[in-house]
Formats: structure tokens, sequence, C-alpha cells
């Protein structure tokens, strides 16, 4: 994505430790807009800001998988009027990006129910991910409509159905088989977790995949993360030692 920013800031990072995925719970975009005495729509708006800010970071540093928690399937509960404004302001955000997206190799993926989704968007999100499916510099995959428990059992019923017609032998079954049934199939395991605004709880997210995850909470609300500690983050990351259990 066509940006400002330098390559620079970027120097003090070890390419060869660079995170393979990253994943974000983008948090606080309400308690932004209340601070500030807006409306909590305000607060998701200049959160999509962010969001265009930490893909164009990933794109230039690098890293080739990046998963952000945008709508989870608890977020269905909340008022009304806010799942609608919430629901515009994706179908916005997909149409602005959608250029963008093509021109600097990025991937689009979602993961989800995206059954769920409002048809208009839904068509939103197919078209730009038909339109990027060959790009290969990035993938950028939104979590809509998402919830870890929800593809878990998504997972053990398609597993049971293929065991009771046995195309799976039960003992066969392995940690990959369960990988293989879950919507993110298609990329690794994520190696960073980021989790915005303090909150300490991982909220259904991605309960399989981050099971050795290393984890980075930071007090900072969504629409003030920038690039700068997105980038001291990764810092972090690279100061620590990944054992997976081992000694």
């Amino acid at each position: 994505m066509n940006s400002n920013t330098s390559s620079s800031s970027y120097n003090d990072l070890d390419p060869t430790k660079l995170p393979l995925h990253v994943a974000v719970i983008m948090d606080g975009n309400g308690r932004w807009a209340k601070k500030r005495l807006l409306n909590r729509i305000q607060g998701h708006e200049k959160g999509s800001e962010t969001v265009r800010t930490i893909v164009r970071t990933c794109r230039e540093i690098g890293i080739p998988y990046l998963t952000l928690y945008a709508f989870s399937t608890e977020n269905w509960q909340r008022p009304q009027s806010e799942v609608v404004a919430l629901m515009a302001l994706l179908k916005k955000f997909l149409e602005s990006e959608k250029k963008e997206m093509v021109d600097n190799n990025i991937r689009l993926y979602a993961i989800g129910q995206i059954e769920r989704l409002p048809e208009s968007v839904r068509q939103a999100l197919h078209n730009i991910m038909a339109l990027t499916k060959n790009n290969n510099g990035m993938t950028l995959n939104l979590a809509l409509s998402y919830g870890g428990r929800a593809e878990l059992v998504k997972m053990v019923k398609e597993i049971a159905i293929k065991a009771k017609d046995d195309r799976i032998n039960p003992d066969s079954i392995t940690p990959e088989t369960i990988s293989e049934h879950l919507y993110t199939r298609q990329m690794p395991d994520p190696d960073l977790l980021i989790r915005t605004s303090g909150e300490m709880r991982i909220s259904n997210f991605l309960l399989w995949q981050i099971a050795y995850s290393e984890i980075h909470i930071t007090d900072t609300l969504w629409p003030d993360f920038g690039k700068d500690e997105f980038v001291q983050i990764l810092k972090d990351y690279q100061q620590r030692e990944r054992r997976f259990g081992k000694v």
C-alpha cells in the first residue's frame, strides 16, 4: 500500500526473526470515543484508520499473515443500531481498500460465520476476495462473525461426519487433522497475539491456533495504536525465547 512511512524505523528489526503470522484483538474503540464525548461509531471509524496503518506496516516489514478480530459472534448482541452502523462501516472499508489491496499484492481472506453478514457486505467481501485470490505479497485475514468455540464445534461436526462415513479413522485423528478442519487451515498458527486496551482475556479468539502464540497486551486503545508501537512490540517479540513446551 502506498504510504509515507519510512523503512528506516524498521532497521532494528531482525528480518530472520519476524513472526509469520500476527493476530490482533482490536479493542478500545468505544472507550476511545467515550473519552472524547463522541459516539461509539466515531470510535469505530477512527479504528478503521488504524487498521489501514497496521496493514501497511505489515506489508512494508514483510509479515506474511495478519489476522484482525473485526467482529465476533457475540457482537451480534450489541444494540441493533450499532450493529447496522458497524456493517455499513465494514462495507465502506472493504470498498475503499479494494484498489490498494489489488495494487499492493495483498490477498484478502475472511474467517467466521460469513453467512450471517448482510448480503451487501458478503457481496463486497467475496468480490475483493475473488479479485485478490492470487495475490501473494501478504494475506489480510478478517475474523468476521467469528467465535473460537463456534469454530471448534464446526470442526468437531465435520470430523464426526467423516468418521461416521468411514472417511476418517478415529484412531488416526491428530492435531494436524484438527488444524486441517479449521477456518485457518490455509495459514500458519499466529506467532504473536496482540490485544489493545489492556484487557487480560482472549475473548473467544483463535482458541486452538494460539496455543503457543506469544502474547502482548498493551493499554493503548485501538484508535491510538500506531506503527511505532507495533514495531516496538515486534522488537519485544524478537527478544523472547520460544520453547513450545521444551526446555
